[in-house]
């Protein structure tokens, strides 16, 4: 392990003499043994392989089985946890085992157990900070807890005495969260009369000093009014999913005091009792911020009038929505209905509130939290996104900041199947947040970007292999270089069938396709090793109009916002990408501290020739002089839809709209480097900025003849000048052909290289002279294509998927089913192949179906076999030999040396997901939970081989 973490962490000619030394036992292929990045490729560091985040349900955990789960894990190719207490999930028998507290002596025993027994096997571990999210305890005293601010609207008509209890009021507005806090404290904190509609502050009539424990009560003028009562609460939401000792209030993640304790508190204890936590974890880890609409702290109101330069309270219940859980937006409409000056200025101190916000939460939470691992010796990895937090400038200073990508979530997406050009969520793996951390990690130079992979609080038990790997792919696209598996849940060996489960895809040595789960971490880490050893390329960069959002909508909850100004951000990076070439996003905070220099907008290492500004409509004046100067420079900015020509805020507005306007005109004077354009009508973006680059001539590296909408690549230049180029069909169906040509001038005397991210092998491709390749993708197939110095291996020869002198296996199989759970065997024939979901006799398997049957074949070369489709992990044995295991994409197979002239026996192994199976247990709650719970229940999926199978010869 020592070995493997100074591979990682030295020079690259250190480790090129380490490896020439050491690793010669690889051989030849390509003169691996002189290649240090094909010699990581070949054996990925721990720091490669994927980890898990490793649930400790209820903390009911005991050192045998830490031990036995940490091997279970090794055995499968994860390289690390993320130790990671949780409360334990309903539906289940416990045992009768007994939890063990957070932090208290037994449980610190246990962390350090399983840090000494995972290094001990060569694992890293991690260790999240508190327990579920966001932290808290419950300990905390009321101070300590998150607040939030809310308004109360109601309508009245005068002239009339309106009176009202408080206990009314507060039962009105109750916080919609997640988990209640029986400990939830409200405070009236103003309550204010306003015309309806109202035209003006000044119209505000003022019946504070009318509160009383008792009842408000206030004479109403005659005509129409919105009585606006403004409530705090302290303690109002509880931690979701907290173990005992971390359960309770949430933390008031706005107060760095009260930060600071539960982080030394935390610390301290286990130090004291352990020693240095450096001894035992990389990182300590929080998960994503969701705060439940905590917004506010007990010298907010103090910090804006500094920072801002007024007084917010006067407004403070005008520019608040009605809001739900998470603090998610439910009314934008309540209360009186505004005037359009009126609303516009109260957009104006909505948008000073949620910077002001997002400032102290970065002040308090965010940098009191790096600082404190830095002091620890450890490093600081986060999800640092959530509503209220800054969603790119809060990861730039973590060590690993982290996204986040889903199989699926309430929208019940395809993933795979659809492509929405409607809704930047349909069909993706990816979130929107992935962009925005991994372009922090990108401005800092960071190389090691992780993400909570594949989350997925629906899709338990029909989740494939297949379907991790691609939405997996999608986020490393996005710029995520390492994967943390959602997730591995501690569940002993006798807890009842089928598990302790909080969520997560059912990694657990009891789903049907654990045995082929290392085929996916093996393929993770191989790409993760060269992504981490070399640059994300992007000469372009995206500005989202979040600003805009925020004074117009306030701030959203990431990773999924409930609304977007601007719906096509994520449109505009994909069709670049689809198109050739790649952009980071940037925000304002970026622009204002880039430089200008050769034209290049310059941040770190980061260089930018465009800048795209989709729908931004307004900017402060030094973001604007700034963009100025890069235009003056050469830089070119691209605006879409519409142009800034407001300021940010309410202070000096006037005369700062002025300046922004002044500086809109001087970039408009520059109509070949300051372009406007409109959206595309049918929102295809693809095509649209297939048209626009073409125009414009803008940047790009890879040149497509025809881009098609699910293949999506990206660019790495590593350390030595040698490049990577990760190429996606992200369909799950469907194959494309597409021709590529490499544009990119620096690999013109390199020679270029297919390395089998599945094989660990590598090839050297045969481009014609225009550095072009027709490249036939197959379902979910993913390249990772290399230019380097090397110039002499094995030839990529890709298998045809057609051929001469066809043959169709697809009828007469003897299929033995062996289910998994049941332990049963039984022997059927099917006079055609069919998907196990379309037969009464198959639907409900769950295990292993083995096809059999023996054909007729000539003697030849070059003999393919292709099963058509599978649903499930597929292995092929010809007369007893093996072919090997496919997991996903095409099933095709080289025959060489296994056909025999004459009779020939082949059998096929499908294992298949549980989904179906599990809806027949009709008695066991758990199952039906996962598979049946009302509104959520999940669909028959395909199952077997489909087909149609054929031989044929290339």
């Amino acid at each position: 392990m020592k070995r493997r973490l100074f591979l990682q962490q030295s020079s690259l000619l250190g480790a090129s003499f380490f490896l020439a030394k050491n690793l010669r036992a690889f051989g030849s292929n390509s003169h691996a043994d002189t290649d240090p990045y094909f010699n990581m490729f070949q054996a990925p560091s721990t720091g490669n392989r994927p980890f898990v985040r490793w649930w400790w349900n209820g903390n009911k955990v005991n050192k045998s089985e830490l031990r036995r789960e940490l091997m279970l894990l090794k055995e499968a190719g994860i390289g690390g946890v993320e130790i990671n207490p949780i409360s334990f999930p309903k539906r289940t028998d416990d045992l009768g085992i007994p939890s063990l507290k957070w932090l208290s002596p037994e449980w610190i025993d246990m962390v350090q157990y399983a840090a000494n027994e995972s290094k001990k096997i060569g694992l890293t571990a991690d260790l999240i900070v508190g327990s579920g999210w966001p932290f808290g305890s419950e300990d905390l005293k009321e101070e300590e807890t998150a607040q939030v601010v809310l308004v109360h609207c109601e309508s009245i008509e005068g002239p009339t005495r309106y009176a009202v209890r408080p206990y009314h009021i507060f039962n009105m507005i109750d916080p919609a969260v997640t988990d209640k806090n029986p400990l939830r404290n409200p405070e009236i904190l103003s309550v204010k009369l306003v015309k309806d509609p109202m035209e003006s502050m000044t119209e505000v009539i003022d019946y504070t000093d009318r509160i009383s424990a008792d009842k408000i009560e206030i004479d109403v003028p005659p005509g129409n009014y919105v009585l606006y009562v403004l409530v705090k609460f302290k303690a109002f939401a509880s931690v979701i999913n907290g173990a005992p000792g971390a359960a309770g209030s949430i933390l008031n993640h706005m107060d760095k005091q009260t930060v600071t304790r539960y982080l030394d508190r935390m610390s301290t204890r286990m130090q004291d009792q352990i020693g240095p936590l450096k001894d035992y974890v990389r990182a300590l880890f929080t998960d994503s911020m969701e705060l439940e609409g905590c917004n506010w702290c007990d010298d907010f109101a103090v910090e804006f009038e500094r920072r801002r330069g007024y007084d917010l309270m006067p407004y403070l219940p005008f520019i608040l929505f009605k809001v739900g859980r998470l603090g998610a937006v439910v009314d934008e409409n309540y209360g009186a209905k505004k005037s359009k000056e009126l609303s516009e200025l109260l957009s104006r101190v909505r948008f000073d509130y949620e910077f002001t916000k997002a400032c102290l939460l970065k002040e308090r939470f965010t940098d009191t939290y790096v600082n404190w691992c830095r002091s620890l010796g450890v490093k600081s990895r986060a999800q640092a996104y959530g509503r209220g937090f800054f969603p790119l400038e809060s990861s730039l200073e973590y060590d690993i900041p982290e996204g986040e990508s889903w199989t699926t979530n309430y929208l019940r997406h395809k993933l795979g199947e659809e492509m929405s050009d409607e809704d930047y969520r349909r069909g993706r793996g990816y979130t929107m947040i992935d962009k925005y951390v991994s372009s922090a990690a990108h401005l800092k130079g960071k190389r090691l970007v992780s993400c909570e992979e594949m989350t997925n609080t629906y899709l338990v038990f029909n989740t494939q292999l297949e379907l991790l790997k691609l939405g997996s792919d999608q986020s490393a696209l996005s710029g995520i270089t390492h994967s943390v598996w959602h997730g591995f849940n501690y569940s002993p060996l006798e807890a009842p069938f089928p598990g302790w489960i909080q969520y997560g895809s059912f990694y657990n040595e009891r789903n049907n396709w654990w045995p082929y789960f290392k085929y996916l971490n093996d393929y993770k880490a191989r790409l993760s090793s060269q992504l981490q050893q070399g640059d994300y390329y992007a000469d372009m960069a995206i500005l989202p109009a979040n600003y805009d959002l925020w004074t117009e909508n306030g701030v959203q909850t990431d990773p999924f916002p409930e609304k977007l100004n601007v719906p096509y951000t994520s449109l505009l990076w994909e069709a670049i990408s689809k198109n050739g070439g790649n952009a980071d996003y940037i925000t304002e905070i970026i622009l204002q501290n880039s430089t200008v220099e050769k034209g290049k907008l310059c941040y770190g290492k980061r260089r930018y020739s465009v800048l795209f500004l989709p729908g931004i409509k307004r900017m402060s004046p030094a973001a604007m002089s700034r963009l100025v100067e890069f235009v003056i420079a050469g830089g070119r900015v691209i605006a879409i839809e519409t142009l800034p020509q407001q300021s940010l805020g309410l202070q000096d507005y006037i005369k700062k709209d002025e300046e922004v306007r002044q500086l809109l005109k001087r970039l408009q004077s520059y109509p070949d480097r300051f372009i406007t354009v409109k959206k595309p009508q049918d929102n295809n973006f693809m095509d649209w900025y297939r048209l626009l680059m073409r125009r414009y001539q803008l940047p790009h590296y890879l040149t497509l003849d025809q881009p098609d909408r699910y293949v999506m690549q990206m660019r790495y230049i590593r350390d030595d000048g040698s490049e990577c180029y990760f190429i996606q069909n992200a369909h799950r169906l469907n194959s494309t052909t597409i021709n590529i040509s490499f544009q990119a001038p620096e690999i013109k005397k390199q020679t270029c290289w297919l390395w089998d991210l599945d094989s660990g092998k590598r090839f050297l491709v045969k481009l014609d002279k225009d550095n072009s390749l027709l490249l036939d993708l197959g379902p979910t197939d993913a390249y990772l294509f290399v230019f380097d110095q090397h110039r002499v291996g094995d030839i990529w020869q890709p298998l045809s998927t057609t051929g001469n002198n066809t043959l169709d296996l697809s009828s007469q199989w003897n299929v033995e089913l062996l289910h998994k759970q049941e332990g049963s065997s039984k022997q059927i024939l099917l006079s055609r192949l069919v998907d196990f979901k379309d037969d009464e006799r198959l639907m409900w398997f769950s295990g292993t179906a083995i096809y059999r049957r023996s054909f007729s074949w000539p003697t030849g070369d070059n003999v393919l076999l292709n099963l058509g489709r599978v649903a499930g992990v597929s292995e092929v044995f010809v007369n007893g030999k093996s072919l090997g295991v496919k997991w996903y994409g095409r099933r095709i197979h080289n025959l060489i040396g296994s056909l025999k002239q004459g009779d020939n026996q082949i059998e096929i192994r499908i294992t298949t997901t549980m989904g179906n199976y599990m809806k027949t247990l009709k008695d066991n709650e758990n199952a039906q939970y996962w598979v049946n719970r009302k509104g959520r229940e999940q669909e028959m999926q395909s199952m077997g081989l489909i087909g149609p199978v054929t031989l044929y010869t290339s």
